[in-house]
């Protein structure tokens, strides 16, 4: 018996002083990268050995870590509470869940500012007015033109459903389609000057282009009006019709054998504007892989103090 005790402690000492095997969970999002990628910088600083995997769709991204038994293993997207019924499939239990690594990662529609503030538009309700949907006609026919989901999208179902909901399919058009080359126009129409509207999530290149709060604005909804919440409020009042979601790091069960990477997890956080303007940069062709590991490498130099501050309290961990 002690010379179990002390081969285990002996396995202790020995992963806290070279480190422990990781596997970082790529999904097969190339946008989703980026974050990963701080994430393994991360873990390196901190003398660890990271793996990482081809890209892969998410519930196999799930039940890949979940199952892992020999090494550590996570996945830097774990989208709170998007991914809920993914994370019930492989069982909460053997999962662990950081902070909000990425955090208010909103979705829903924006106009640009200048209109907004010209004729004080603030939900999308206000649509219902003929005379204020026409400034957003494209097409030429009255209605205004709405850069929508494409069909099948999650995102389809909420416009569908408020469009009927709020009244506003004599004064409004969702035009669907290949999503990219819907909002490259509508952007292109922003840079002549025109009035835009157009549905978006965050964190997406999108938003490192028309910048929220610069230079455009997310309209609200007067009323909670969706096919599966029953309230789409958020805490402070504001309400954006859609689910408020937060990306988190998620592990494997051995996470918790090292304090330093449980608390790594827990207090890593980026800005939503940050990994919008680096999808901006992968959407103008600096996609590929190594672009992306330079993306993030260039961050933490940009941010070096605050990488170094992660580092030094994940350690701390350990005593």
């Amino acid at each position: 018996m002690k010379k179990l005790l002390l081969a285990a402690l002996s396995l202790v000492v020995a992963s806290s002083l070279f480190g422990a095997k990781v596997v970082a969970v790529k999904t097969n999002i190339a946008e989703e990268g980026f974050q990963m990628y701080i994430v393994v910088e991360a873990l390196k600083a901190l003398g660890h050995e990271v793996e990482v995997t081809e890209g892969v769709e998410y519930p196999i991204a799930y039940k890949t870590i979940a199952q892992e038994e020999d090494s550590v293993a996570f996945m830097a997207a774990n989208w709170d509470p998007l991914h809920n019924n993914m994370v019930s499939a492989v069982g909460l239990d053997n999962l662990f869940f950081g902070g909000k690594f990425v955090a208010n990662c909103a979705q829903g529609y924006l106009i640009d500012k200048k209109s907004a503030q010209e004729y004080n538009i603030k939900y999308i309700n206000d649509l219902k007015d003929p005379k204020i949907a026409k400034l957003f006609d494209s097409s030429g026919d009255g209605k205004a033109d709405l850069a929508g989901c494409a069909p099948g999208w999650g995102c389809e179902k909420v416009i569908e459903h408020q469009l009927d909901a709020f009244g506003l399919r004599d004064t409004i058009e969702h035009n669907q389609g290949q999503y990219s080359a819907i909002i490259t126009d509508t952007i292109a129409r922003y840079n002549t000057g025109k009035p835009i509207l157009y549905y978006t999530w965050t964190p997406y290149w999108v938003s490192g282009k028309l910048v929220p709060g610069k230079d455009v604005v997310f309209l609200q909804v007067k009323e909670s009006a969706h096919p599966v919440l029953e309230d789409t409020k958020l805490p402070n009042g504001a309400n954006y019709g859609f689910a408020i979601n937060h990306q988190r790091i998620v592990g494997n069960k051995k996470v918790k054998e090292h304090a330093d990477i449980a608390k790594l997890f827990s207090i890593m956080q980026l800005s939503v504007n940050d990994v919008s303007g680096e999808n901006m940069l992968m959407s103008n062709g600096e996609n590929k892989e190594k672009d992306v590991i330079r993306h993030a490498k260039l961050w933490i130099k940009n941010n070096q103090a605050l990488f170094d501050s992660w580092i030094k309290e994940a350690k701390a961990a350990l005593k």
